[in-house]
């Protein structure tokens, strides 16, 4: 059994990519506004909001599967790509996880349409350690909850 491995999932949605990439990129601390059923709120540890937040290091207080966790975590964006990668620097998922990395990309497919291609890369500590599906339905959540937000 391998234990590292990745999850994909693509979702369309109708929001115009610029506008779903800017959320992540300069208005993350709107996110627990946003979605508020899964993110309660997000601080910023280093670095800060207003340039543009690459290289900050921020902790995500969220819910999973009913469950309050935590996650500290230094994002990186690729605006070329307009994704943002979120690798996991401490937290709940490192009971199960050594590495747990998490990238939102958002392809345009039109002026309001546009694809969310939502990847998680994990290392699982052991055999025992569950694949990590409840946080790529938590991602998918999110992406939904943020283009209903945008409409």
């Amino acid at each position: 059994m391998s234990l590292v491995g990745k999850l994909v999932s693509e979702l369309e949605i109708n929001a115009a990519a610029e506008k779903f990439y800017k959320v992540f990129k300069d208005q993350a601390f709107h996110v627990p506004n946003i979605s508020p059923n899964f993110v309660q709120q997000v601080e910023v540890h280093e670095g800060d909001w207003d340039n543009h937040g690459h290289g900050s290091i921020k902790t995500w207080k969220y819910t999973v599967d009913g469950k309050a966790e935590v996650l500290k975590e230094k994002v990186e964006f690729n605006d070329e790509k307009m994704a943002m990668t979120v690798v996991g620097l401490e937290g709940d998922v490192f009971d199960h996880y050594k590495v747990f990395n998490a990238t939102y990309q958002v392809v345009s497919k039109g002026p309001q349409h546009s694809l969310a291609v939502l990847t998680l890369e994990y290392e699982k500590l052991d055999d025992g350690s569950p694949y990590p599906y409840k946080y790529l339905d938590l991602m998918n959540a999110i992406t939904k909850d943020i283009e209903s937000h945008l409409k």
